[in-house]
């Protein structure tokens, strides 16, 4: 259970904290690269603000835009050509987890030779990578605090994590007002992926975790409170602040440094993004419940996936701690349900989503090939014909 914890990552959270970019973006040079998405950020003037202190700070501002939800790679080249072209000095993602991870690649492409795609895939270790700094607008992946990042690839139909040390961006800049423009819909896809980056930690072979377990637990109990009062009252800042600072902690190291098992619902979830280009939580939301369900009856002699789930039901969402242990575990799972498509109102099916069975058997393959070997090792083993009845499982 060694395990060594590290965030050099230093956050500026709260209203106003933009005012102190400037003199950070300056502790690494003068160049800057701006990578944002379709805009937003210019209808809420997040923009103005964040140009404001780069010319404020006497810095020279160049900038990538249009990333897209699920960041490509030819995006990530082109910020890679603008860093090597520009002797660009640091780059700045305003926005989520789409411009953030983009910032990480091109970070890394801009210090190597080799195209950003080869090293994604071939795993190649990044040992040098320009200084990353995040503005965050929308709660979700967690990127402004973790060193990993997420590329894909649609001419091959592959989504592929990377991790390394030198992802961790040096200064996040987490402002709750920041995402009060942030619609009903993204807000509940952002809340369930941060809920799932919880469940795939706390879900694990590891039985003896309590103190994370119960920090966990906390965790997913603010996403569940405060998910649908930020849909309904966007601008409530309690709402925002307690779902932004959950989104950094759920996957910044804290909860995971125990817990060495793969996670499960990611790469089966990143096989439909990489085919269908579908946002990741929505994805996440339509996934995670049949995974769960999977595993639960697939348990072993002794009960145990049961009564984690057991632990679950009454520590998250209050069953009454009499319930029988597998009563107690099918009713977490329906929980999850309510949550995801209820109180969220997101899809709950791959079907009302346009998605059919035509790639499941080459997803499933991938998926389980993921990880390096034939199975995702996660809590219980999956092979590629366990994933594929997931996939026909959230047909429905």
């Amino acid at each position: 259970m060694s395990f060594v914890y590290d965030i050099p990552t230093k956050v500026f959270f709260g209203e106003g904290q933009i005012e102190n970019l400037g003199a950070q973006l300056s502790v690494y040079g003068s160049r800057v690269l701006l990578v944002y998405g379709g805009g937003s950020i210019k209808k809420t003037g997040v923009y103005d603000k964040i140009v404001a202190q780069i010319k404020g700070a006497g810095l020279e501002l160049y900038e990538l835009s249009g990333i897209e939800p699920n960041p490509k790679v030819e995006s990530v080249r082109r910020g890679i050509e603008i860093c090597k072209k520009n002797k660009i000095d640091v780059c700045l993602a305003a926005g989520g987890g789409s411009a953030m991870d983009a910032s990480k690649f091109i970070a890394a492409g801009a210090c190597s030779d080799e195209d950003i795609w080869t090293i994604v895939s071939k795993k190649i270790p990044v040992t040098k990578a320009l200084p990353i700094v995040t503005v965050l607008t929308i709660s979700a992946t967690g990127s402004e605090m973790d060193p990993t990042a997420v590329l894909s690839n649609m001419q091959t139909n592959e989504k592929s994590p990377m991790s390394s040390p030198l992802f961790f961006p040096k200064a996040s800049f987490c402002d709750p007002t920041f995402t009060y423009s942030v619609g009903a819909n993204q807000t509940a896809c952002g809340s369930a992926d941060i809920l799932s980056h919880l469940m795939e930690v706390y879900f694990n072979r590891n039985q003896n975790l309590f103190m994370l377990d119960r920090c966990m637990e906390g965790m997913m109990k603010t996403v569940i409170k405060y998910a649908p009062l930020a849909m309904h009252e966007p601008d409530n800042y309690e709402a925002r602040a307690n779902l932004m600072w959950t989104s950094s902690w759920a996957i910044n190291g804290f909860t995971s440094g125990c817990n060495k098992a793969p996670w499960s619902c990611h790469p089966v979830e990143h096989q439909l993004s990489a085919y269908y280009d579908i946002t990741h939580g929505l994805g996440l939301a339509i996934v995670t419940p049949r995974w769960m369900r999977y595993v639960l009856a697939n348990d072993d002699e002794q009960g145990t996936r049961a009564q984690k789930f057991y632990e679950f039901a009454v520590n998250v969402f209050g069953i009454d701690p009499s319930t029988g242990k597998n009563q107690a575990a099918e009713m977490a799972v329906e929980k999850v349900e309510e949550f995801f498509y209820s109180k969220l109102g997101l899809k709950k099916s791959l079907s009302e989503i346009g998605i059919g069975r035509e790639h499941f058997s080459d997803m499933a393959k991938k998926a389980a090939e993921c990880g390096g070997g034939d199975c995702v090792n996660g809590w219980q083993k999956l092979y590629a014909a366990d994933i594929e009845k997931i996939y026909e499982a959230c047909l429905n």
